[in-house]
């Protein structure tokens, strides 16, 4: 093995846990990708010879990556009337492979990740680096520019800010599942009453339908607000199914086999905190969805009813 093919197996090695770093730091699997994928560009042309701790050299240089996207995004994620909802990672409800394990490795709760997306870059920064990933005050300070004790401020702000906004998630998935399931079947039948059962009543929904669908996307707050939103959509409810949405139990909507909406949800005490919808297409189809292409050919949950019941006939 040469030294560029033993270069490039370190690098792969530390792959995961840089894409987890630039995930979280971006909210885009996309972005995410491509600052993982500068720092391999900038290790191949860098003398390698006095670099003592790769995985630190190069979180660093991923860092410094994320902070140039932050500080350089169009106004599209500056402006408040707008509504952002960052990238879902995706993956099947039921059995849990490795490599499904892999993909979820990356993924954080997406109302976490709308509180950061609310951060200056340089807080943001600070936060994910050290109270994620436990990267030194020291370190973090020579890629935002600030002495250690400036950084160690940033992290703190960006700490409060995280602690009040952010809301503690239940984690009990098959409990989450329940849950979802339930707003699943009260949103087919138009069930006002069972909807509000499941929400709280300090719930929000976050649609976000992309640039082009001016007035589509919106920020609903209250049970009865979202309850009224949830029953206008019950029409797309029929060609949904369960998924894992960053870990948690979410919904995939794909009527006619083309994927909808993805729908992910943060539960607290057992109640529908939060509701964050992706129904951009363009994003979208930028989505990993492999692990759900046994759904592409079924277009209605009336279909699947069907070969359910037929597949209990012929056993």
């Amino acid at each position: 093995m040469d030294e560029k093919d033993f270069l490039a197996e370190r690098f792969e090695a530390e792959r995961p846990q840089l894409r987890a770093v630039a995930y979280r730091m971006l909210g885009s699997l996309s972005e995410a990708e491509d600052a993982v994928q500068e720092a391999w560009l900038r290790l191949s042309r860098s003398d390698t010879s006095d670099i003592g701790n790769l995985a630190g050299w190069l979180t660093t240089v991923v860092g410094r990556v994320c902070l140039d996207v932050l500080r350089t995004r169009t106004s599209r994620r500056e402006d408040p009337l707008d509504v952002y909802v960052p990238d879902p990672v995706v993956g099947r409800a039921e059995a849990v492979d490795p490599e499904h394990e892999a993909l979820q490795a990356d993924s954080v709760g997406l109302a976490l990740l709308v509180v950061l997306d609310t951060l200056a870059p340089a807080e943001r920064l600070a936060f994910v680096l050290h109270d994620m990933f436990a990267v030194s005050f020291d370190e973090i300070a020579s890629i935002v520019e600030r002495t250690p004790a400036a950084t160690r401020q940033l992290a703190s702000r960006a700490r409060r800010r995280v602690q009040g906004a952010a809301p503690v998630a239940d984690t009990d998935l098959a409990r989450q599942r329940e849950v979802v399931d339930a707003f699943l079947a009260a949103s087919r039948g138009g069930d006002f009453e069972a909807l509000l059962t499941l929400l709280d009543p300090d719930v929000v929904l976050r649609a976000d339908s992309g640039a082009a669908a001016v007035g589509v996307s919106k920020v609903v707050r209250g049970a009865l607000a979202v309850v009224e939103q949830a029953i206008t959509f019950s029409r797309f409810a029929q060609y949904a199914r369960p998924a894992l949405v960053n870990g948690a139990a979410g919904i995939v909507a794909a009527p006619e086999g083309q994927l909808f909406s993805v729908m992910g949800f943060t539960l607290t005490h057992g109640k529908i905190m939060e509701i964050d919808i992706l129904a951009d297409p363009e994003r979208l189809r930028r989505l990993d969805l492999s692990d759900l292409t046994d759904f592409s050919d079924l277009t209605d949950q009336e279909d699947r009813d069907t070969l359910d019941d037929r597949d209990d006939r012929d056993d």
